[in-house]
């Protein structure tokens, strides 16, 4: 059931859970329906480790970012907390993640990719441009889709409340793979960081796999191996097998220097963006083929965190 024109004023009371589908380090995700209207929200636990009035404050900040409205933005309903755990009723994305449809399809073609890729930049200039937010965490797992073909980001709020965003930061908060070389090398970082994430999260769906490859075939040695690639190294590229607009666009993304990167804003007017009309694409087409994530046993489709039972009462 579509949540929209519906009574968003509740308590965890009123829902009832379906199923864990998203378990991890120090959160979990569960499936809720609501009791009286039957609604799916997800709803995810995080745990935190303040102090009470910090705890209290983040959740004020958390309330207060519940009116943030934007389409390519999973929508947040409420938040709770109680006794060191922050609960959040957020919007159920059907489909899961951008990473749980890559199992799937191991490709995703241009025309497609034009097309979620313009969702997920029209999300990062209202992040950049109106909420003055860096994102941090760019990845597949953080990209979630719904049966609709909508494509929106998750996981904005904790990066921007719990990580006090501003435009520039020296802090390191994220998944390695896909952080910026300027945020590896803990150098000051900006808007653009989530850029290079973007370029690597588009090109990793057009090849089928991570773009960074390892020189020796048992893999990277250890995580710092990859990062010292990411630094030293020239950034990776799309071959010719590609549209020019395609390897125009990921080069754009993937500037080591960030001052050459594009903007959110100046990429969704890129040719290999507007190069494909919303209208002729059918993603709802190309998801609704696919299996739910919540049908395939695979929890890593959605994000994931560590599963938790704690009963969580509304703050008054």
């Amino acid at each position: 059931m579509d949540v929209k024109g519906l009574d968003l004023q509740f308590c965890l009371e009123d829902l009832e859970t379906v199923k864990i589908i998203g378990h991890g380090s120090g959160a979990a995700v569960k499936l809720a329906r609501r009791k009286d209207t039957g609604a799916l929200f997800a709803v995810k636990g995080i745990h935190l480790n303040f102090d009470e009035k910090v705890r209290k404050q983040i959740v004020q900040e958390l309330r207060i970012n519940q009116t943030a409205k934007c389409p390519y933005i999973v929508s947040w309903y409420q938040s709770f907390y109680h006794d060191g755990i922050i609960s959040l009723v957020l919007e159920y994305m059907d489909r899961g993640s951008l990473s749980c449809i890559l199992k799937q399809l191991r490709k995703i073609n241009e025309p497609e990719l034009s097309i979620i890729c313009k969702q997920v930049l029209r999300g990062l200039v209202y992040l950049h441009n109106e909420r003055r937010i860096i994102h941090r965490d760019i990845k597949p797992s953080n990209l979630l889709v719904n049966k609709r073909g909508e494509v929106k980001i998750a996981d904005f709020g904790v990066s921007a409340m719990l990580a006090r965003s501003k435009e520039e930061r020296i802090t390191v908060t994220g998944t390695c793979n896909y952080m910026s070389p300027e945020r590896i090398s803990n150098a000051k970082y900006g808007y653009k960081s989530d850029i290079w994430s973007l370029g690597l999260v588009i090109l990793e769906c057009a090849i089928g796999r991570f773009p960074y490859v390892p020189s020796e075939e048992e893999g990277w040695s250890n995580i710092y191996e990859l990062l010292e690639t990411i630094v030293n190294q020239p950034p990776p590229s799309a071959t010719d097998e590609f549209s020019p607009e395609f390897r125009s666009f990921i080069s754009s993304c993937l500037q080591k220097d960030p001052k050459r990167r594009m903007s959110s804003l100046q990429l969704l007017g890129h040719p290999f963006i507007e190069k494909y009309n919303e209208e002729s694409i059918d993603l709802q087409s190309l998801v609704s083929d696919l299996q739910s994530p919540n049908n395939t046993g695979d929890r890593k489709c959605n994000i994931a965190f560590r599963a938790s039972d704690i009963t969580i009462h509304q703050i008054a």
